[in-house]
């Protein structure tokens, strides 16, 4: 098994607008998109970004060979309550799951 971070050409996160996460796993080639599409879990990356699974979309661009994924954000933008302003460290997390 080997991290999500260290098989892809790159994970990215930023803001979705201010009440939703976008994360991209950006793959590169064909067949290191078809390893993540079939081996990253949906449920393991609710998991992760402590988010419910109901309300997590994924989106598999086989055309771009990329994964997207969105996410409401834990804390409405720009509150008192909102860690990350842009999003950014939720790439982090993601590049850890191992596939």
């Amino acid at each position: 098994m080997s991290k999500l971070g260290d098989i892809v050409y790159k994970v990215r996160s930023k803001n979705a607008g201010p009440f939703w996460l976008t994360i991209d796993v950006f793959c590169g080639l064909p067949e290191v998109f078809q390893r993540v599409s079939n081996g990253l879990d949906t449920d393991v990356v609710a998991s992760c970004l402590q988010s419910d699974a109901d309300t997590l979309k994924r989106f598999d661009i086989a055309d771009l060979n990329v994964v997207k994924i969105s996410i409401p954000r834990p804390a409405i933008q720009g509150t008192v309550y909102d860690r990350d302003m842009h999003g950014a460290s939720f790439a982090q997390i993601i590049s850890q799951i191992e596939i």
